[in-house]
């Protein structure tokens, strides 16, 4: 179970206590408080056809129909649409049977990338040079009944560039990066992300461009011709490697960390775009603007995150600006406690990268939370201008 936001014309969220991968249940609270805009953020209802449901209903819908969301919901579909798109990608198999996950292992040797097909909270990719653990990784999620792709590595800094689209139309967003393991130094397991940053000062300036033209464009297309055109979100992680961008993965929502950097960075008004997308007008739509400056995000997460992480610790401090609540709740007795992994977000923006990034550390500092973990190097290396892209 999980709460579903309403927001009305004075900007205070209602929850509503309802199951979001219940299509019957979402529709018929979008239907009882007559909404304007459904957007639907997870994932899981996504592909569990929620948006299908709530557009039968004639309501709009910011987020894309249970068979256009295979995009993120099977990595071996992904692919399939990557290659029939003339996307640039990483050259993967997909396993059943662990045999064919050693042939993948050895075809394409190490760092291995094995992922699980489905969905996984952002947590079912391992990248190792240990064969032994990227087999160990392989044979779990075959034993749970999904199919495993294996890729080849893809060398450079990886760069998450999002577009807002009604299927036709896609508009991006600013690039961000964010950092997917646990520890400093890109060190432990991966998460579901432990921080972000936007602008990328030390991106090929043409880089959204390019994006637009060899990935979204011909992927909205490829969609389209499938009969299954994808409206909503496309998120795009890219590795940039020295033949170019490669796609490393789609995403059919709004990806968190980087959420957080890059709409602290938008001066225009959101809900009209997302509108506008949801209702096959985006053509028509005025551009969007963007704030000067940069912004971070650094992820507090919960003892034991990720394997096992430890709910019900008391939260203080965090009731502040610049603060984003995740994994949080009210106890009975009023107090804030983690109910979740990744519990929280400090973000702040600045004239430079360094100032937000101080700014976004100094937000994080006034928080307490017993056992938490965060990473003390989030954009350290683009500050210091140590970024590179191998050539």
């Amino acid at each position: 179970m999980a709460s579903v936001h309403l927001v009305g014309s004075g900007g205070r969220a209602e929850l509503r206590p309802v199951d979001i991968n219940d299509s019957a249940a979402v529709t018929a609270l979008a239907v009882d408080v007559r909404a304007d805009l459904v957007v639907i953020g997870p994932e899981a209802p996504l592909v569990a056809g929620v948006a299908d449901a709530v557009r039968a209903k004639g309501i709009a819908v910011f987020g894309p129909s249970g068979a256009a969301a295979q995009l993120e919901g099977s990595k071996a579909v992904a692919k399939e649409v990557m290659i029939a798109a003339g996307v640039p990608t990483a050259d993967a198999r997909t396993c059943s049977t662990r045999a064919e996950l050693a042939a993948a292992l050895d075809t394409f040797g190490a760092p291995h990338v094995v992922k699980d097909d489905g969905l996984a909270a952002g947590k079912g990719v391992v990248v190792t040079g240990d064969r032994a653990v990227a087999v160990e990784h392989g044979a779990s999620v075959l034993a749970a009944g999904h199919r495993v792709v294996v890729e080849e590595y893809l060398a450079g800094p990886e760069v998450s560039i999002f577009a807002i689209t009604d299927g036709t139309v896609g508009r991006p967003l600013l690039p961000a990066q964010d950092f997917k393991r646990l520890g400093d130094g890109d060190t432990g397991p991966n998460t579901g992300g432990m921080g972000a940053y936007t602008p990328l000062d030390w991106a090929p300036p043409s880089l959204v461009d390019d994006v637009m033209a060899a990935v979204v464009e011909p992927t909205l297309a490829e969609m389209s011709r499938r009969g299954t055109p994808f409206a909503g979100l496309l998120y795009v992680g890219l590795a940039l490697t020295p033949a170019g961008p490669k796609v490393v993965e789609f995403n059919c929502r709004f990806g968190d960390p980087e959420t957080q950097v890059v709409l602290a960075m938008l001066d225009s008004p959101l809900a009209g775009v997302l509108y506008a997308a949801a209702t096959g007008t985006l053509s028509g739509a005025a551009p969007l603007v963007w704030r000067d400056g940069a912004a971070v995000t650094i992820v507090v997460a919960s003892a034991g995150y990720p394997a096992a992480p430890r709910t019900g610790d008391p939260i203080s401090g965090a009731d502040g600006p610049g603060v984003i609540h995740a994994g949080t709740r009210l106890a009975a007795d009023g107090s804030l406690v983690s109910s979740g992994g990744r519990v929280l977000c400090a973000t702040a923006t600045g004239a430079s990268l360094a100032a937000a990034r101080d700014a976004a550390y100094a937000v994080l500092d006034s928080i307490t939370l017993a056992g938490s973990q965060h990473r003390t190097d989030i954009a350290a290396a683009a500050v210091a201008g140590a970024v590179r892209i191998p050539s």
